[in-house]
């Protein structure tokens, strides 16, 4: 078990318990991501270490907050091939976690990676991000909107803070440079109801990788004209 330790000792920094179990479901996830990465663009990371260090701890991360500990159910949106809503949903199998993507291929290997790992706790959807978070069924539900490298935080508020209930948090996954980002979308994450409650720097183990988890508390309903049309979005940022 190569890689167990080197986990098993980033889930204990963030106060998560890890076994065995998990590691298999860490393992076989592994293989089908570098098994269906050759038929379908999925990560352009194929290493096992890799993997291991930049996908799974990268995730396991998030849990650096207590947020993500406590959240009953969780919105992954622009999952992709399942960072960070896999890697939650294997550690928390008490938490519902929904994948949303807009390629239908992408959600077709997330289906066969929760079937092959058993994992109950997860629902996936075929959607544009704008789409789904103007279904009844989804806006305004979620304990916590996640995402990670999707987008900067202008575009990536109007995507996700839809889908968070009142009190509850948008928490993004970024990389290392994220202070001017923040600035430019201060407005954005005020205008769509939520507040930047801070940045936690953390750190990936047997890496010399720094990235950020960005907290943002949903304080006030989104107004019903966000999220916007697709392109509008990416096209016109709110500032």
């Amino acid at each position: 078990m190569p890689y167990f330790e080197l986990m098993k000792n980033s889930c204990n920094s963030v106060k998560m318990n890890f076994d065995e179990n998990k590691y298999e479901k860490f393992l076989i996830y592994k293989d089908l991501l570098k098994e269906w990465n050759e038929k379908i663009n999925l990560t352009a990371i194929t290493e096992d270490e890799e993997i291991i260090k930049k996908h799974f701890i990268d995730c396991i991360k998030a849990f650096s907050t207590e947020e993500f500990k406590k959240a009953k159910n969780i919105i992954d949106v622009g999952t992709g091939a399942g960072f960070p809503g896999l890697p939650i949903a294997i550690m928390r199998d008490d938490v519902e976690v929904t994948l949303l993507d807009s390629l239908n291929k992408r959600i077709n290997f997330l289906n066969t990676v929760k079937n092959s790992l058993d994992l109950k706790n997860v629902i996936t959807i075929h959607s544009r991000a704008e789409d789904g978070a103007r279904k009844k069924e989804l806006r305004e539900k979620f304990d916590i909107a996640t995402s990670r490298a999707v987008a900067n935080m202008c575009i990536l508020s109007e995507f996700c803070l839809p889908y968070v209930k009142i009190g509850g948090y948008f928490i993004a996954l970024k990389g290392p440079n994220i202070i001017e980002e923040l600035q430019n979308a201060k407005n954005a994450i005020g205008t769509l109801g939520g507040k930047l409650e801070g940045v936690l720097e953390v750190n990936i183990e047997g890496s010399d990788l720094k990235h950020n988890l960005v907290i943002v508390k949903k304080i006030k309903e989104t107004p019903k004209t966000y999220p916007r049309k697709a392109g509008s979005i990416t096209k016109k940022p709110l500032k």
